[in-house]
């Protein structure tokens, strides 16, 4: 007879858990704490962007909606290995080596990406936010080059839509209150008063980082001012009834995703907003400029690595600072290089012809200090080197304490805007541990039986920081190895 599975949570992890338990023949119900308009947990509130090793242009056509495109004859998308992925990933780290989690995340991200692919799960070329055009050919960078189809609401509709394909039945307004334990066997979760039995649960319900008593406990007191850039529904229920059940931490619960994003965005991911719009509050084009904090001084080097390595740790750099706020500054030679959420018709920034008088309207900044920092910023700018984009130029500055490293172009053609942010959390990093099933493991080292977790609910997958994309991949890896599983 075909095992009954229950998974909590409707997001790119739960869903691609749902998809390997149904091609297993399981019967799944999917149970989802949002109403239907606001299920997926953070999926839909992303770009779709997917990182995962690939040898070449090969292995990336069959992934592809359009694969007639003309313009992949001008494009070069360059590769990244196993073992590329494997350093980035080492870069996050702080000196700890590839965790089991990793390895499992470097070395089936291809893999997965062909499974999705099986199930009409397409993609397409990240051309606007990821290349830049040079010599007439659209160059990737970063080793980021695919994104889901109509971004992150396009992943979720499209996962879903297997899901209800296959026969995967969703539950909306059914928040999962607890589980259900015959001695130290999961056997179902309660639904306030009602009580649900399956052969197994899959717990795919996101971090802590809606819930700001845990981020303080945590992360510390400086996370209560983050924005929370997705749904609010993510405060940490699954790793609360996985902690009673007995299940062992694991990973670096004071460590999360966090993005710069516009000091002035609603202190949840902008529900009012279409779902393809909400990102538009991500400020991350700090690299084509600098960005001061409340004393007029620069705290991170800028350039010192392409944005979709630093974008995850440079809100919490920003939540450091006096007030959890900063400016990011551009003069007008940058302004069509900025992504479009710099143009959103909500983007809050000021502007000015001089960079004195811009200053003046950074609220919040002292005028001094910062007009000192950036006439010492473009003294020290190399003025030899040509700009690139598409490269790690080495067009940097010398002679500052703080350096940057790359794209360092002088501030000095008007007009100039600059844009207040604050720290956005994305998703934790914290979770449980489970074995190479899925399959959640007890704090005495043993698997505790029908229990089973997948997505943000996983520890050990990222540390001190993550290079971008690698969250969605994350959920698909471990929740098609939880749904075969728990299968």
């Amino acid at each position: 007879m075909s095992k009954s599975v229950i998974v909590v949570g409707t997001g790119n992890a739960a869903l691609c858990a749902a998809i390997a338990a149904l091609e297993k023949g399981a019967r799944v119900t999917l149970l989802e704490k949002a109403d239907e308009a606001l299920a997926g947990g953070n999926t839909k509130y992303t770009a779709g962007a997917m990182r995962f090793a690939y040898d070449g242009a090969e292995d990336l056509i069959p992934l592809l909606r359009d694969p007639s495109d003309a313009r992949l004859s001008a494009t070069d998308f360059g590769s990244y290995t196993t073992d590329k992925f494997g350093g980035d990933l080492l870069g996050f780290n702080d000196g700890r080596p590839l965790s089991v989690e990793q390895q499992t995340l470097v070395n089936t991200s291809l893999e997965t990406m062909g499974w999705l692919a099986s199930h009409d799960v397409k993609f397409e070329p990240i051309y606007s936010r990821q290349s830049f055009e040079k010599d007439g050919r659209h160059v990737f960078w970063g080793g980021l080059t695919l994104a889901a189809e109509n971004e992150g609401v396009g992943l979720f509709d499209m996962e879903l839509a297997a899901v209800e394909r296959m026969g995967g039945t969703v539950r909306y307004n059914s928040a999962v209150t607890g589980l259900i334990m015959d001695g130290a066997h999961v056997v179902g979760v309660r639904i306030g008063d009602e009580e649900l039995h399956a052969d197994a649960v899959i717990l795919a319900s996101g971090g802590f980082e809606a819930n700001e008593e845990m981020r303080i406990a945590h992360m510390g007191p400086n996370w209560k001012a983050a924005k929370v850039r997705g749904t609010p529904h993510n405060t940490g229920d699954g790793l609360r009834m996985a902690e009673a059940a007995g299940a062992e931490a694991n990973g670096l619960y004071k460590g999360g995703h966090a993005t710069p994003m516009d000091l002035h965005m609603a202190d949840f991911g902008n529900l009012d907003l279409p779902p393809g719009e909400r990102k538009n509050y991500r400020k991350i084009c700090y690299f084509l400029g600098v960005m001061l904090n409340a004393k007029g001084e620069r705290f991170v080097d800028e350039g010192i690595n392409f944005r979709n390595y630093t974008y995850a740790q440079y809100g919490a750099a920003i939540l450091e600072q006096p007030g959890q706020f900063a400016w990011q500054v551009f003069d007008s030679k940058v302004f069509d290089l900025l992504y479009g959420e710099y143009s959103f018709h909500d983007a809050h920034f000021v502007e000015a012809d001089t960079l004195e008088a811009l200053v003046a309207k950074m609220e919040g900044v002292e005028p001094k200090g910062a007009m000192a920092t950036l006439t010492a910023y473009n003294a020290a700018v190399d003025t030899e080197t040509p700009f690139d984009p598409t490269s790690l130029d080495g067009k940097g500055t010398t002679g500052l304490a703080l350096a940057k490293s790359n794209w360092a172009q002088t501030l000095d053609k008007g007009p100039f805007r600059a844009f207040p942010v604050t720290g956005g959390i994305t998703f934790t990093y914290g979770g449980v541990k489970v074995d190479d099933q899925g399959r959640v493991i007890g704090t005495d080292g043993a698997p505790i039986a029908g229990l089973f977790a997948c997505g943000e609910m996983v520890g050990g997958v990222f540390f001190a920081g993550y290079p971008g994309g690698s969250g969605l991949t994350s959920g698909a890896v471990f929740g098609r190895r939880a749904g075969y599983g728990a299968a």
